[in-house]
C-alpha cells in the first residue's frame, strides 16, 4: 500500500448564472412608458391641466358670471390674465370652471364608451353563433349611423326634460355623456371580440376549462385582463373624442346653456369677436387643443407600453 497514490481529480468549474431580479409587468411598461418623451411630456402637460382647472378656482376665486360693461373684451392684464369677454367676464375663471366639465365629459364619456364596449365585445368574443351574429350586426348597425345629426336630433329631444328633473347643468352633463359615450362603444366592441377569439383557444384557457372553471372564471380571470392593454389605448383615443365632440356641440349651441362655461362654449360664444378680441378663442382654441394632443400622445405611449412585442 506504500506505492499507492492518490488518484487525480478533475474539477469543472461549472459557468454561474446571474440573474438578474424579477421586473414586475407594470415597472416594465411604465419604462417602456418613459423612453416615449412625448407621452411623458404629454402626461407631465395633462396632469399639469387637471391640477390647474381643479385647483385653481380656488386660487383665482373670482365669480364666473361677475359682469363688469366697462372691461367689456379687454386683452389680458394684471386683473385679468386671460382677458375678458363681451359682458366683462373674466375669462381665465371661466376657462378654469370650463376645464373641469369638458375633461369630465372626456372622462365619464370614455368610461361609458368603454364599459359598454367591452360587456359587448366579451359577450359576442365568448359566444358563438347567434349571439355573436347579432351582437356584431347592433354594431355595424351604430357603426352606420350618422353620429352628428343623431346627436343633435337627441339633444334637442331630450335636453329640456333632463334640465326638469335634474337641473340645468348636471342635466345637461348627464345628457351629452350618455349621448356620446353611446357612439363610441363600437371600436371598443370590435376590438375586445378580436382579442377573445385569439385568446380564447390559448392552453392556459383550455386547461382552466379542463380543471372545472366556469365561462365567467375563465373570462374574467383568464381572457379579459390579457385584453386590457388594447382597450385602455383605445380609452385614451375616446377622452379625446369626447372632449371634441362636446366642443362640437357647444359651439353649435346644443351643449350647455350660456351661464355654464365650458372650453367648447367659450369657443362658440367668441365667433362674432375675432377681430376685436382674438384672445378670447385663442385661450379657449388652444386649451381644446392641447388637451387633445396630449391625450393622443399619452395613447401612443401606452399602446408601445402595453405591447410586449414591441422591442423599445
Amino acid at each position: 500500500m506504500a506505492g499507492l497514490t492518490p488518484a487525480s481529480v478533475t474539477v469543472s468549474a461549472a459557468p454561474i448564472e446571474v440573474r438578474r431580479p424579477a421586473v414586475s409587468p407594470a415597472r416594465e411598461a411604465w419604462r417602456r412608458f418613459c423612453r416615449h418623451k412625448m407621452a411623458l411630456v404629454s402626461l407631465v402637460v395633462l396632469l399639469a391641466m387637471v391640477l390647474l382647472v381643479v385647483l385653481g378656482p380656488m386660487v383665482w376665486s373670482v365669480a364666473i358670471n361677475d359682469i363688469d360693461f366697462t372691461a367689456r373684451l379687454k386683452g389680458p392684464s394684471a386683473s385679468h390674465p386671460l382677458g375678458t369677454d363681451d359682458l366683462g367676464q373674466d375669462l381665465l375663471a371661466r376657462m378654469l370652471y370650463g376645464g373641469r366639465i369638458s375633461l369630465a365629459v372626456g372622462l365619464a364619456a370614455m368610461a361609458m364608451a368603454v364599459l359598454v364596449g367591452v360587456t359587448v365585445g366579451a359577450i359576442a368574443g365568448i359566444s358563438r353563433g347567434a349571439v355573436d351574429a347579432a351582437l356584431m350586426w347592433l354594431t355595424d348597425l351604430f357603426l352606420s349611423l350618422p353620429q352628428l345629426p343623431l346627436l343633435l336630433l337627441l339633444i334637442y329631444l331630450f335636453r329640456d326634460r333632463l334640465k326638469m328633473v335634474f337641473g340645468p347643468e348636471i342635466g345637461v352633463f348627464i345628457l351629452i355623456v350618455m349621448v356620446i359615450g353611446g357612439f363610441r362603444w363600437m371600436p371598443v366592441a370590435r376590438l375586445v371580440r378580436a382579442q377573445f377569439f385569439s385568446l380564447r383557444e390559448k392552453e392556459y384557457v383550455e386547461a382552466a376549462r379542463a380543471l372545472g372553471a366556469s365561462t365567467t372564471r375563465v373570462v374574467l380571470r383568464h381572457i379579459l385582463p390579457n385584453t386590457l392593454g388594447p382597450v385602455i389605448v383605445a380609452g385614451t383615443i375616446d377622452v379625446a373624442a369626447a372632449i371634441i365632440a362636446e366642443s362640437t356641440l357647444s359651439f353649435l349651441g346644443l351643449g350647455f346653456p350660456p351661464d355654464i362655461p365650458t372650453w367648447g362654449r367659450l369657443l362658440f360664444d367668441s365667433r362674432d369677436y375675432l377681430d376685436f378680441a382674438p384672445h378670447w378663442a385663442l385661450f379657449a382654441g388652444s386649451a381644446i387643443f392641447l388637451a387633445v394632443v396630449t391625450i393622443n400622445f399619452i395613447g401612443d405611449g401606452l399602446r408601445d407600453a402595453l405591447d410586449p412585442r414591441k422591442v423599445m
